[in-house]
């Protein structure tokens, strides 16, 4: 089987490149987006199996990106693990709405972390 592809949406260039990296040594195909509105554009382009999505963005939001990613037939199933430093009770309340699979702050979560988390949502093995 070939490698599970992500889209990283994330604004801070500094996790983004983090991230691509953990991953791809993980064996992941990663295509990065800075805000909703790119992040939207390379979901459309490579059909990942999971994106990974921050919530607070310039341009458009990650809520706002999911949001419309969820209104179209192609984005409707897509898994979704909002990798945020916005508590819970700071998130936007329309994300329950939202289809998402796990909502994890980036403070709390090492990268080695995030990886088993997604492997958990996608029932793979690490």
């Amino acid at each position: 089987m070939s490698a599970h592809k992500i889209v990283l949406v994330e604004d801070d260039q500094v996790l983004r490149y983090m991230y691509e990296l953990k991953l791809k040594h993980h064996g992941f195909t990663v295509h990065t987006a800075t805000n909703g509105e790119e992040g939207l554009a390379a979901i459309k382009e490579s059909n990942p199996h999971l994106i990974l999505l921050d919530l607070r963005m310039p341009v458009m939001t990650g809520d706002e990106m999911l949001k419309k990613l969820r209104e179209e037939a192609w984005g409707a199933s897509i898994r979704v693990i909002i990798l945020t430093n916005l508590s819970k009770n700071e998130a936007p309340p329309s994300l329950r709405f939202l289809n998402v699979d796990r909502y994890v702050v980036k403070a709390h979560t090492t990268p080695s972390q995030v990886v088993e988390i997604i492997h958990q949502v996608l029932g793979t093995i690490a």
